[in-house]
């Protein structure tokens, strides 16, 4: 296994994490993986509620180890005044504190962004929920799929003839982490300028809205709502799945390369389609989609998929597998870009994990480590950050203000 990365370019900057399941966790771990210290401040005694979400093996959450990995876990009592306080001073010493409650519910505490700001003027302070802090329907919780139908995913993923589908991941949850990640980057950016902190409203409808690339545009150009079209695109055709003789490929003509359409006709043995008017540009195929499509995947039953693959590429034109997860993790691409690394688990073993994406040449984005256990840093990070001795934390620890990992679940 490779060295795992000990700096990055967010190296010396002090997130404090309050969320929980996914959207606000994938926001906390792009941060992390590009170099913050993301302390993981959990509820005792049950910490995010995702240490309990599967698969479970051995008593431990797969789920919770993918998105929490590399962080330090702090289990503090928020509701009791002295929790409270401590949480405060750890503030003062932030540069971030991400959360993704209902709106209100941090202000209810004495913690909002007016209270926190207080404490430290310096501090991004980034909110995810489901609407937004502003709005009619802010103050209505929601989840990935709630979004994703809100927003109007849903009604355009799936085939013409079958029900509204969700994609294959949870796009509500990861677009809006994604998109707080620059948020507070762009935050942090700033304040190097003014040298102060704001706000970061994420809202998950929001985001559904901004990554639907041109979709909305064309609702309002031209008064048409976009539909289910499978794995179609709405007007370069043909850019789909197309099944073979073992298994199925993707194909995406470019709008900018003309003879690509004759070279495909030719290479499928069907030049009878060249000259044909109805499919004589992507916008006629388009149109005329229903009479072309049958016609393609007819021919392309008649190869292999690396058979198609190998005679198509030497013309430039787009096209590839459609991989399982299996097939796409067997990939030498992938592995070249160390894109699955292993990553020790206590309970797990060594397991491969996604990696950042983010390729940087001097100061490398990467996972930081495993996930920890609840409260397995609580000592460490309260005597780091605040000072407090042995004796201060035993006493914080017994009357439950502060909880540390059990002795049982000690990391080997």
């Amino acid at each position: 296994m490779p060295p795992l990365p000990t700096s990055g370019p967010l190296d010396g900057i002090r997130v404090l994490d309050l969320t929980w399941v996914l959207s606000g966790p994938f926001c906390t771990l792009t941060l992390c993986d590009l170099g913050a210290d993301v302390v993981k401040v959990e509820r005792p005694p049950y910490g995010d509620v995702s240490r309990t979400t599967g698969p479970i093996v051995e008593g431990e959450s797969g789920y919770f180890f993918s998105v929490n990995r590399g962080k330090r876990s702090l289990s503090l009592d928020l509701a009791s005044d002295e929790g409270k306080a401590i949480f405060l001073r750890l503030v003062r010493q932030a540069d971030v504190v991400v959360e993704n409650f209902t709106p209100g519910k941090m202000a209810a505490l004495g913690l909002g962004y007016e209270q926190l700001s207080q404490e430290n003027p310096r501090l991004i302070y980034a909110a995810i929920s489901g609407y937004g802090q502003t709005g009619p329907m802010s103050s209505r919780p929601a989840l990935d799929v709630i979004v994703q139908g809100a927003g109007g995913v849903m009604s355009v993923t799936g085939y013409p003839d079958g029900d509204p589908a969700r994609p294959g991941l949870s796009l509500g949850d990861v677009a809006a982490g994604l998109y707080c990640a620059i948020g507070v980057l762009a935050a942090l950016q700033e304040r190097e300028r003014s040298g102060r902190g704001q706000m970061v409203d994420i809202s998950m409808l929001d985001c559904q809205i901004a990554i639907q690339e041109n979709a909305y545009m064309r609702y309002h150009l031209t008064g048409q709502e976009p539909s289910r079209l499978g794995t179609r695109h709405p007007t370069a055709v043909p850019f789909q799945a197309f099944p073979t003789a073992d298994g199925w490929m993707v194909l995406a003509l470019a709008w900018s390369v003309p003879n690509q359409w004759a070279l495909l006709c030719a290479e499928l043995d069907t030049p009878e389609l060249i000259d044909d008017e109805r499919f004589a540009s992507s916008a006629a195929r388009s149109r005329n989609h229903a009479e072309l499509e049958p016609l393609l995947r007819a021919a392309f039953k008649r190869k292999t998929t690396a058979e198609w693959v190998a005679a198509l590429e030497q013309y430039n034109i787009p096209c590839g597998p459609l991989n399982t997860i299996a097939e796409a993790a067997a990939l030498e691409q992938v592995a070249a870009r160390d894109m699955l690394p292993e990553v020790p688990h206590r309970a797990f073993g060594n397991v491969r994990l996604a990696n950042s994406p983010v390729k940087l040449s001097r100061t490398p984005a990467g996972i930081r480590g495993t996930s920890p256990d609840m409260g397995q840093h609580s000592r460490e990070v309260l005597s780091e950050a605040l000072g407090l001795d042995a004796g201060a934390l035993d006493d914080l620890i017994a009357r439950e203000v502060v909880w540390e990992q059990r002795p049982e679940v000690e990391l080997g």
